[in-house]
C-alpha cells in the first residue's frame, strides 16, 4: 500500500463541466477545479467562501393580473453618486428600493408602488424590457410599448412615469406611392435648402411634409415644411443641375412615408445613449434597423441636412435575419442581434456622422432576447441565442477587431435555460466581478467569479431551499433577487437581498426579542440563531410567529437553511514517470487551510471548532478559526476518491486550500 501527498492550492477553475472529467491533461485546470461548488463563491486569491444569505424584503402579488407569475423585472436606476435605486416592475406597478429599503407612500398616494397603468407597463412587456439612463431620466422600451420615461423627483418617494414625447420621429415608406403631378417644378437653389414651387395648384398639402420629390436625371429632395398648395420648403439630398423649371414628367412625388414607430407599426426594441446621441435599435416592423438622434437633441430623430450632428440611420442588411436584441455603449457602439454581433466602427477619435454611420459584423453567434448584455472591463458578456452558452465579445488590440470567446466552455452544465443576467462589479480586493445568471429550467443561479487581469473564470451554482430564482438585479453593490417559493403549499414571489453577513435565506432579524415574525415562511423549517448561537431548527407555525427557546439579548436571525457543498475532483495521482495510477484510493488525512471559519463537515465527519479550555464556552458563539484543521480516520477505498465539504450549521466558512494524503490499494 503506497501513500502520496497532494495539495490543492486554489479553486480558481470553479465548478468543472462533467464532460471534462477525463481531461487530466489540463493540469492547471483540473487541479484547481471543483466537481461541485454549490452556494459558495470563488475569491480572487484562490479560496472559496460560503455565499451570503438572502434577507426578505417584500411579498409581490401572486393572484390576478398583478401576479408576479405573469411577469416581473428588476431595473437598476442610479440618480446620483449618493442615490441609487432598484425598481421592481410587475403588472402596472413599480416598487422602489433604496439601499435595501422599500420606499413607501410613493407620491403621497399611500401605496408602496407607482401605478404605471397609464403607460401600459403590463406584465406582457416585462420579459423583453430594455432600458438605458442619462442623468435623472430612465428610458424603458419594448416593441409593444411606447417608450416610457421615468424620472425621480426631489425626494426618494417622488416619481413620475410618462410616455416619451418625441420632437420628431424618422419616417419610412412601408408601401411607397409614386405620382406624377401636372405642371412644372422650380427649385430656388441647386443644393442644400431650397424652395420648390409648382406651377399647378394644389400640388402639395400638409401631408406632403416628410415625403420626397425625385427629379430626372438627378436630384432628390425631402419636403421639410408646407407653405401652400404650390410652395414647400425642402432639403436637396442630391443636388440638381440648375434652378430652371423642371418639366412635368421629369419629376415625381414619392409619398407613403409614415412614422416608423407607432401603435400599428410597433416601437423600438432596444435603447442606449452613446457619444451624445440616443440610439434605438429595431422595432416590430423594422427589426434590423438602428436609429440615432441628433447630437444633444435626444428626442429628435428626423434627419434633415446631413450635417455631422444630424440624426443617423442604418439597416443590418446581411444574408441572415438580424433582429436587434440589445445595443450597448462600450468602446464602440455594439449591436447584438438574433443572428450575430455587430459594431459601428470609428476611426481614431472621429465621431459618428451620417456619412460614416455603418455597421460591421464581428461574429455569428446571436444573442438571446430578454437577457440584457453586461459590460465588464474586458468586454461585453451575452447569452447565446439558444441559451446554451455564455460568450464574451472583446476588442483585440493585436487583430484590431472584435473577437468572441466562449466563457462557459468549461462550465456549460451550469447554463440551463437562462432568463436574466446581472453584473456586480468588485469593490474590494477580496472580491471578483460577479456575473449572475438565473436559470429558468431548474431555478438555480449560475454565478461566474471573474478577474479579467488574471484570466480567472470561476463558476459556482446558487440554490435556495423551497425556491427558484426568477430575476436578479444589481444596484451598485446591492444584489436583489426575485424568488419564487413554495410556502404552505402556495407559490409566493418575494423580493430578497443578498447580505454577506447573513447565513440563511429569506431571513428576518432583529435585536433583543423573545419571538420573531416570519409569516412569509409559514410551514417551513428554519434555522434560528440567537446572539450568534445556533439553536434547534423550528417549523414556522400557522400564525407566523417563531418563539425562541430563550430571549435574545443582542441579536436574532431566522431563515431558511443554505445547503453548502464543496466537492473536489476525483483524486488522480502522478508518479515521477508521469504515469497516472487508476487503482482504488482512500483519503486518509485532510489538512484544510481555513480563514475565519466556524463550521465544517468533511466527508460526513464533523470538524470540531470549540476548545474545552473555558468554563463558559457553550454560552458564547463558536469562535472564528484561522489556520489548518486536520481530519484523520476517513474510511473506504473507492475508484474516485473525493473530499466533500459541507456544513451542519449556518455559520462562516472560507477554505483557502487543502493538503491531503492518499493511500493507493494495488491489489485486485
Amino acid at each position: 500500500m503506497a501513500r502520496f501527498v497532494t495539495v490543492q492550492t486554489n479553486f480558481t477553475t470553479g465548478e468543472l463541466d462533467p464532460l471534462l472529467r477525463a481531461r487530466l491533461d489540463l493540469d492547471k485546470t483540473y487541479q484547481n477545479a471543483l466537481e461541485k461548488a454549490t452556494n459558495v463563491l470563488c475569491q480572487p486569491q484562490g479560496g472559496v467562501t460560503r455565499r451570503g444569505g438572502l434577507r426578505y424584503k417584500l411579498t409581490l402579488p401572486n393572484t390576478g393580473a398583478e401576479s408576479a407569475a405573469n411577469g416581473v423585472r428588476l431595473v437598476p436606476f442610479e440618480f446620483s453618486v449618493t442615490d441609487s435605486y432598484m425598481l421592481c416592475f410587475t403588472h402596472n406597478r413599480m416598487h422602489v428600493f433604496r439601499q435595501g429599503v422599500l420606499i413607501t407612500n410613493i407620491n403621497g398616494s399611500g401605496n408602496p408602488y407607482l401605478d404605471t397603468t397609464a403607460m401600459a407597463l403590463t406584465a406582457s412587456v416585462l420579459g423583453e424590457l430594455v432600458w438605458t439612463q442619462s442623468a435623472d431620466t430612465l428610458i424603458v422600451v419594448n416593441e409593444n410599448l411606447p417608450p416610457v420615461k421615468i424620472v425621480r423627483g426631489g425626494t426618494d418617494a417622488t416619481w413620475t412615469a410618462s410616455v416619451l414625447a418625441f420632437d420628431s420621429v424618422p419616417k419610412y415608406a412601408f408601401t411607397p406611392v409614386f405620382t406624377n403631378p401636372a405642371g412644372t417644378l422650380t427649385p430656388s437653389s441647386v443644393s442644400g435648402k431650397c424652395v420648390l414651387t409648382a406651377s399647378a395648384a394644389a400640388t402639395f398639402s400638409g401631408a406632403s411634409v416628410g415625403q420626397y420629390i425625385n427629379i430626372t436625371p438627378q436630384g432628390r429632395a425631402k419636403i421639410i415644411e408646407f407653405v401652400s398648395g404650390t410652395v414647400v420648403n425642402a432639403v436637396l439630398e442630391f443636388p440638381v443641375f440648375s434652378t430652371s423649371a423642371i418639366a412635368s414628367g421629369k419629376w415625381e412625388l414619392e409619398s407613403g412615408y409614415e412614422p416608423v414607430w407607432s401603435a400599428s407599426r410597433g416601437w423600438p426594441r432596444a435603447v442606449t445613449f452613446h457619444q451624445g446621441r440616443l440610439y434605438f435599435g429595431g422595432s416590430k416592423t423594422r427589426p434590423s434597423t438602428l436609429w440615432g438622434s441628433k447630437v444633444g437633441l435626444f428626442f429628435d430623430f428626423d434627419p434633415t441636412e446631413g450635417f455631422a450632428d444630424d440624426a443617423v440611420e442604418a439597416t443590418l442588411d446581411t444574408n441572415t435575419y438580424n433582429a436587434i436584441v440589445d445595443i450597448i455603449s462600450a468602446r464602440d457602439l455594439l449591436v447584438l442581434t438574433t443572428g450575430g454581433e455587430f459594431y459601428v466602427p470609428q476611426q481614431g477619435l472621429e465621431p459618428i456622422t451620417p456619412s460614416s454611420f455603418f455597421v460591421t459584423a464581428t461574429s455569428r453567434n446571436g444573442a438571446k432576447p430578454g437577457v440584457r448584455v453586461q459590460q465588464l472591463e474586458s468586454g461585453v458578456m451575452f447569452i447565446q441565442r439558444q441559451g446554451k452558452s455564455l460568450s464574451e465579445i472583446a476588442f483585440s488590440d493585436t487583430q484590431l477587431t472584435y473577437m468572441t470567446n466562449k466563457i462557459s466552455l468549461l462550465s456549460g452544465h451550469l447554463i440551463k435555460g437562462p432568463t436574466r443576467m446581472a453584473l456586480r462589479r468588485a469593490v474590494d480586493t477580496d472580491e471578483n466581478d460577479l456575473l449572475l445568471i438565473t436559470n429558468g429550467d431548474d431555478g438555480t443561479m449560475a454565478v461566474y467569479s471573474l478577474l479579467s487581469a488574471q484570466s480567472v473564470i470561476a463558476p459556482s451554482e446558487f440554490k435556495t431551499i423551497n425556491g427558484s430564482f426568477v430575476d436578479v438585479g444589481v444596484d451598485i453593490t446591492y444584489i436583489y433577487v426575485v424568488v419564487k417559493r413554495l410556502v404552505n403549499s402556495v407559490y409566493q414571489y418575494y423580493v430578497e437581498l443578498f447580505e454577506h453577513d447573513l447565513h440563511v435565506d429569506s431571513a428576518v432579524s432583529g435585536g433583543a426579542a423573545a419571538t420573531a415574525s416570519a409569516a412569509h415562511l409559514v410551514g417551513a423549517t428554519v434555522n434560528v440563531v440567537l446572539d450568534g448561537l445556533v439553536q434547534a431548527n423550528q417549523v414556522v407555525p400557522g400564525g407566523g410567529t417563531v418563539t425562541f427557546p430563550r430571549s435574545s439579548t443582542a441579536s436574532y436571525v431566522v431563515g431558511l437553511p443554505i445547503a453548502t457543498e464543496i466537492r473536489t475532483m476525483p483524486v488522480e495521482l502522478r508518479l515521477s514517470t508521469g504515469v497516472r495510477i487508476g487503482f482504488k484510493k482512500r483519503i486518509v488525512e485532510v489538512n484544510a487551510m481555513l480563514l475565519g471559519s466556524q463550521n465544517m463537515v468533511i466527508n460526513d465527519i464533523e470538524v470540531p471548532f470549540r476548545s474545552f479550555d473555558t468554563a463558559d464556552m457553550l454560552d458564547n458563539p463558536v469562535p472564528e478559526f484561522t489556520g489548518t484543521k486536520t481530519l484523520n480516520g476517513i474510511l473506504g477505498y473507492t475508484q474516485d476518491a473525493r473530499i466533500v465539504i459541507t456544513q451542519s450549521a449556518p455559520l462562516k466558512l472560507t477554505v483557502l486550500g487543502m493538503e491531503y494524503k492518499v493511500a493507493v490499494y494495488q491489489g485486485s
